[in-house]
């Protein structure tokens, strides 16, 4: 019956799933085809432009003399096939530009995260278990100020320090100036690098991807450790800590083992949106580090009106975000059964 229900649960959600793709892509291609600006003057140029018989076969080379219904059947017909068309900027297929510049992200989201859940919720965890003691006011002005930092200055607060005037960590990019990548399996430098079994170059990638990390990580931190507290004194108040208490459990046991994963389902659903803000928000970070990211990719696409490229960028950030709403679901059922009649 429990996995019947599971599977039932995990059934309507990839369903959901597929159409709110679905109505991410017709949003996404009707707001794009809206961009004030003219797409045959960015692709052909001043001169280009110019002549009315170059316009016209551009037009019909991309389609876009035909109704909208015809030109986003078309697009979803393109999409189903991998097909996102071609970068007028770079050249090559938004399929490859994407699987360049996405794994540099990827990576540094992935790393903000981790470290945002780990400081984040055991800050919170430990703020509500020790409630109005001095502990737990330190954690909380420390949250606010963290919340309330832009991040773009912390950035370059954090450039200028650690690494303009102290030299604590390398400088910009991915690995150092002349260093070769390691050979390509995942994108993501670190993982390549400990699967080709080459520490120096591990070590190297780890070094420029700790401090970005650490600035990312920075307002992620504050808000799940300011979402745990509130979660966690919540399920303080339950029947079933005051029983644990009563039997005479340890604090450090009862928070951590009873309380925190009851409390992890609305901690869970921050972190899944966080991960997404983290991986398609990092343009500022990514500018002052030199971080060839997706954002970068992006922020160019879109001050050069290359429509192919922010159509794309666009439906793998929808993507991502769905697929991570749809892991989240997955997790409320096996944590809280109960989710999974809803």
């Amino acid at each position: 019956m429990t996995r019947s229900s599971l599977f039932r649960f995990c059934v309507r959600r990839l369903i959901g799933a597929i159409l709110l793709m679905l109505g991410v892509t017709a949003v996404a291609f009707l707001l794009t085809t809206k961009v004030p600006g003219n797409p045959a003057l960015a692709a052909l140029g001043e001169t280009g432009a110019s002549d009315p018989a170059a316009v016209k076969a551009y037009r019909e080379h991309m389609g876009l003399d035909k109704p909208l219904p015809v030109q986003y059947a078309t697009y979803l017909k393109h999409l189903l096939t991998g097909d996102l068309g071609t970068s007028r900027l770079t050249g090559d297929s938004v399929w490859h530009d994407l699987t360049t510049y996405a794994p540099a992200s990827i990576e540094l989201a992935i790393v903000a995260i981790v470290l945002a859940l780990l400081i984040g919720v055991t800050a919170g965890t430990v703020a509500a278990m020790t409630r109005d003691s001095g502990l737990d006011q330190g954690i909380r002005v420390v949250s606010l100020i963290g919340v309330s930092m832009p991040i773009f200055w912390l950035a370059l607060v954090a450039f200028y320090l650690f690494v303009y005037k102290y030299s604590i960590f390398p400088g910009t990019g991915r690995l150092s100036p002349g260093a070769l990548p390691p050979p390509h399996v995942t994108g993501l430098y670190t993982v390549d690098a400990l699967l080709a079994g080459q520490w120096d170059t591990f070590k190297d990638a780890f070094a420029h991807l700790m401090l970005p990390a650490l600035v990312l990580a920075a307002y992620t931190v504050s808000l799940l450790t300011r979402f745990s507290r509130s979660a966690v004194l919540d399920v303080l108040g339950h029947d079933f800590v005051r029983t644990a208490r009563a039997k005479g459990l340890p604090e450090r046991t009862i928070g951590f083992r009873h309380v925190l994963r009851a409390a992890l389902v609305p901690i869970i659903t921050v972190a899944g949106v966080m991960f997404g803000i983290l991986l398609s928000g990092t343009v500022f970070v990514e500018s002052i580090f030199a971080w060839p990211g997706l954002g970068q990719y992006a922020y160019r696409s879109a001050t050069n009106l290359d429509l192919p490229a922010i159509m794309g960028v666009t439906v793998f950030i929808a993507l991502i975000y769905i697929v991570i709403n749809f892991i989240v679901d997955l997790l409320y059922g096996v944590i809280d059964p109960r989710i999974r009649l809803g």
